[in-house]
């Protein structure tokens, strides 16, 4: 299902960009979004740790030069960094559902936050939901309707 979800995702967000000019937060966001969809504290923990990474990436460009390559290295690590904190943090077996904040992926945080800085952040998530969404439709009505079962992350 994964690699299903990635290729639709990487189509949607093609779509997005020739469409509406808009990245939907990567290329492959919107394919792990929409596969975590069933889990929606997960999601909300990854765009929480995408947003703190474009916080902290902001701030750090006051005090370093951030372009280019070293920009996005930049925003990729730092979103690693505060998406492994949420997994330490938030990741407990022993926690309550409803507090499950644990980010997807290890890169996804970061290529949002990316995104976030170069399009806003309120236009990025929104298409990077709505592209997730529309992966998420194709998928259920791929498989005959079925509930899609969740990866192990």
């Amino acid at each position: 299902m994964i690699p299903i979800a990635v290729g639709l995702g990487l189509v949607m967000s093609l779509i997005f960009s020739e469409a509406f000019g808009l990245a939907a937060g990567g290329m492959v966001v919107p394919g792990y979004i929409a596969l975590a969809m069933a889990e929606p504290w997960r999601v909300v923990g990854t765009v929480a740790a995408a947003v703190v990474t474009f916080i902290v990436v902001r701030l750090l460009g006051r005090v370093m030069l951030l372009y280019g390559k070293r920009h996005l290295v930049m925003v990729i690590l730092v979103g690693f960094v505060f998406g492994h904190l949420t997994r330490v943090f938030f990741g407990r077996p022993e926690l309550p559902e409803f507090l499950s904040f644990e980010a997807i992926g290890y890169i996804i945080p970061g290529l949002i936050a990316y995104w976030m800085e170069r399009q806003g952040a309120l236009a990025t998530i929104m298409a990077m939901l709505m592209a997730a969404v529309l992966v998420r439709l194709v998928l259920i009505v791929s498989v005959g309707g079925v509930p899609i079962e969740i990866p192990a992350w």
